[in-house]
């Protein structure tokens, strides 16, 4: 039976796809595919590069990344007609997106506006936070500890609110108001809790606590902050007392 997957190949390293979404691409007949800004290949695509079949037929679509949501409705429509036109001619087809597919994802859109026409199939990825955690084992989340995760992109009151309200904090995309983030941990004294990871998993990934930028700094898009306000120690304390 013909179908659309929606396959997560995680943060970066092309070894951290799944067993599942490995075997998913490899029956595939047709791959949708994130056109990069620039043109060519995009960061997805290459993560699953290695695991490419050879007659697979791959289908390079822009996808805006801007805040005109009539723009973006009008491109996800054409993509979604495509793709369901390609499963009812019989072809299994495929979706790649970056990290996990229900966590900040384009394919949460396409989903909606295919799943009434086609069969359909999503493939949990890794995380970048889970990956960013395990890569420094830190350990995200402990007993009772609370865990929020929000883009950078949402207004500062929520992020705010977050900080203020949850034991740690993951802030996706952190490049897009880096300069208002910086502010609010530095006037709570969270600095010296917050890890910046660029490109992780990536061959030029880098590690960086938030005392290393200043708030003016320009940082990469692919950044991912994360905040725990307490360390190991002081919940076990904490827990003992």
């Amino acid at each position: 039976m013909s179908r659309f997957w929606g396959i997560g190949v995680g943060p970066g390293d092309s070894e951290l796809l799944t067993v599942k979404a490995v075997e998913a691409i490899r029956q595939l007949d047709i791959l949708y595919a994130p056109q990069a800004h620039k043109g060519g290949t995009s960061v997805a695509e290459t993560i699953a590069h290695p695991y490419l079949p050879a007659r697979l037929v791959i289908k390079r679509r822009h996808f805006p990344m801007n805040d005109d949501w009539v723009a973006k409705m009008r491109q996800w429509q054409s993509i979604a007609e495509e793709i369901i036109q390609d499963v009812q001619a019989g072809y299994q087809v495929g979706f790649l997106t970056l990290g996990d597919p229900s966590v900040y994802s384009t394919y949460s859109y396409i989903i909606q506006l295919v799943q009434d026409e086609i069969d359909v199939a999503t493939i949990a990825g890794i995380s970048a936070y889970s990956q960013i955690a395990a890569s420094i084992s830190l350990p995200l989340v402990m007993d009772e500890e609370l865990l929020t995760i929000v883009p950078a992109t949402a207004p500062l009151a929520q992020i705010t609110a977050a900080v203020d309200n949850n034991d740690n904090v993951v802030i996706m995309k952190v490049s897009a108001h880096f300069k208002a983030v910086y502010q609010l941990l530095a006037a709570r004294g969270l600095l010296e809790r917050a890890v910046v990871v660029i490109k992780a998993s990536m061959a030029d990934q880098k590690i960086k606590q938030m005392t290393a930028f200043q708030a003016d700094d320009k940082i990469p898009y692919f950044s991912t902050l994360i905040l725990k306000k307490h360390s190991l120690k002081e919940i076990m304390t904490r827990e003992i007392i």
